[in-house]
């Protein structure tokens, strides 16, 4: 490492740090031996820890980028002090917060407090990014790590919605039907769901590793969702709704002590309504007050639906579509037709309404893509149709070359410079695949002109 010698021609030694820095104007004072000045960075690190917690110290937090020389030098200094020789017995180094892959600072204007990414995010979907980075990880946040989050946001909601709409339907605490034996799909899920419960608990003892956790969760989420695939497959069968439940109370349990979920919160994520906070009502009696009437509005619009089939009732059927992709959405309701049954899940209106923008914005970027595409093949075979002689005197060409041989092909730009060898091989190669083009396209509309007059 090359060391500035302006820099190190006051030192002893070029590994010494400043114990003590005279002050700039502005900048707070204390009068010392060696004029107005201030500590140096480790040293009033070091006075602080010792005054407020002694000799020693348990637990020494802060970044990961402060391991050198800043911790190093705590430690020099108050163990030459006290003459000791374990001042801190742990080291917790937390890892920085990048915003788009930069250092978040206020040096480079993109520093982002947690009231404003509030205003983008929910609070829920912070902490899940959060939990989707270990502590000592380097947090990226920026619009590809936060579509990550709310990804997991979206299939934990599902799975909790779907599963609760099961409960709802046949699961009653206390009968016996409930309880029901395991065939070979159950026994399948059972065994994963503890095989991936003690890997959660090995993650969380190994360092608090969340990330870990969060993808487990996401595994544990394609098993149940599998499970419930297979078991639709299947006619007059229902899901073992004690197995499920005990499943999503695990991972409500879980996402609880992570703080994503709140602790009144049976199942699932909580709904939050405008107007009607959770201390008017819990969710849960807000489920249990609606549903009876949500559950005979749809036994009614599924029998209208099978007779519309039968009759191939067109306007009946489009309007059973819009009671359930425009109607209820304002209410917060979303039904899903599923085989042949209905499920019925309670979400806020305003992530039913961001779906639905995000499901119009997807469509409508294919319909552009699908444009894009047929353009591009009709620019490609209009292309086809210009005579190799006249390609570089046209379209993006034109413009670019001043004079040109007897085939077309450029031998000066428009400076009046001449095409040099590689340039001139590159533009006949251009040349013959035109000419190839060209002549095919001639074939194709002779064979056609000759099969028409036959």
């Amino acid at each position: 490492m090359m060391m500035n010698y302006f820099t190190f021609q006051n030192k002893r030694n070029v590994t010494d740090f400043a114990l003590w820095k005279a002050s700039k104007d502005g900048e707070p004072y204390w009068n010392s031996p060696w004029g107005k000045g201030r500590p140096g960075w480790h040293i009033e690190c070091s006075a602080m820890s010792s005054k407020i917690c002694g000799t020693s110290l348990d637990i020494h937090a802060g970044g990961f980028d402060l391991k050198f020389p800043h911790h190093d030098n705590e430690i020099a200094q108050v163990e030459a002090y006290y003459d000791i020789e374990n001042w801190v017995n742990y080291f917790l180094h937390c890892g920085s917060l990048r915003i788009a892959g930069l250092k978040m600072s206020k040096s480079l204007k993109n520093f982002i407090t947690i009231r404003e990414a509030l205003k983008h995010y929910s609070a829920r979907q912070l902490r899940i990014l959060f939990l989707m980075h270990n502590w000592n990880d380097v947090l990226d946040y920026s619009a590809a790590s936060m579509e990550r989050a709310l990804q997991f946001e979206k299939i934990s909601n599902e799975f909790f919605l779907l599963v609760k709409d099961y409960l709802r339907k046949y699961y009653k605490s206390n009968n016996s039907e409930s309880y029901q034996k395991y065939n070979d799909e159950e026994l399948l899920l059972v065994n994963n769901f503890c095989k991936i419960k003690t890997e959660i608990n090995v993650a969380l003892c190994d360092s608090v590793d969340t990330r870990t956790v969060v993808e487990k969760l996401r595994e544990l989420i394609a098993i149940g969702n599998a499970y419930f695939i297979e078991m639709e497959k299947k006619e007059d069968s229902v899901p073992n709704c004690l197995l499920l439940r005990n499943i999503a109370l695990y991972m409500t349990s879980l996402l609880k002590i992570f703080g994503v979920i709140p602790q009144n919160v049976d199942i699932g994520f909580p709904i939050e309504h405008n107007g009607m906070s959770n201390h008017d009502i819990s969710i849960t009696s807000k489920e249990e007050m609606l549903m009876p009437y949500l559950t005979a509005l749809v036994d009614f619009r599924e029998n209208v639906r099978k007779v519309a089939r039968e009759q191939k009732i067109i306007e009946i059927l489009e309007e059973c579509d819009k009671l359930r992709d425009e109607v209820l959405p304002e209410l917060g309701v979303r039904l899903e037709d599923r085989n042949e049954q209905t499920c019925v899940k309670f979400v806020d209106k305003e992530t039913l309404l961001r779906e639905q923008e995000q499901k119009k914005a997807i469509e409508a970027a294919k319909e552009e893509e699908k444009y894009r595409k047929q353009c591009e093949k009709a620019e490609k075979e209009a292309s086809k149709r210009i005579p190799p002689w006249e390609m570089f005197k046209q379209g993006k060409e034109a413009g670019k070359f001043l004079k040109y041989d007897d085939k077309g092909i450029p031998t000066h730009l428009t400076n009046g410079e001449e095409i040099s060898k590689k340039q001139r091989k590159k533009l006949e190669k251009l040349y013959e695949m035109q000419k190839k083009n060209y002549e095919q396209v001639a074939h194709e509309l002779v064979s056609n002109e000759m099969a028409t007059s036959e």
